[in-house]
């Protein structure tokens, strides 16, 4: 995978974070049509990418805490599972506008890299059986394609099987 950030003026937070630790991904733009029924659905779709394959970051609220799931658009995030993964007991859905101050990005362009304040994040565990997956690249209509084992590092995060 060739490294694409910058291109274009495409450069974001999540871009940056992958060329700072010298990580191989590539960047995948496409037209964000604001009447789309769902943003994961948009950009696999208009990239001809199957849904298993692209994740969407959700902020969830778990113990008071805000936590990232990471799961295929194909399925939804179980906040049970997600509570579990942590250590938690109870799991909600974030407001909305505390996602984006944590994470520095809008609804649908969230991403799980280079977020302004970065949370504990949990990668639904399928994302180990593709060679690369696509998550948001920090802004509607971008997607960064990278290894999944990139991503965990990246992220530190936890993998579990928290999609349904």
């Amino acid at each position: 995978m060739a490294k694409k950030a910058k291109k274009g003026g495409q450069g974001t937070p999540a871009t940056v974070a992958l060329e700072s630790a010298g990580v191989p991904f590539t960047v995948h733009a496409y037209e964000h049509d604001p009447a789309a029924a769902t943003y994961g659905g948009e950009a696999a779709e208009l990239l001809g990418v199957p849904a298993e394959r692209v994740f969407k970051t959700l902020v969830a609220d778990v113990d008071g805490t805000l936590t990232v799931g990471v799961v295929p658009v194909s399925g939804k995030l179980d906040l049970k599972a997600l509570a579990a993964a942590v250590g938690g007991k109870r799991a909600a859905m974030a407001d909305p506008a505390a996602a984006e101050r944590s994470s520095g990005y809008v609804l649908g362009g969230i991403s799980p890299l280079g977020q302004r304040r970065p949370l504990r994040t949990v990668l639904d565990d399928t994302v180990l059986a593709h060679p690369t997956v696509y998550v948001s690249a920090g802004r509607r209509g971008l997607e960064v394609e990278l290894a999944p084992a990139d991503l965990v590092a990246l992220t530190k995060a936890l993998t579990a099987p928290i999609g349904r």
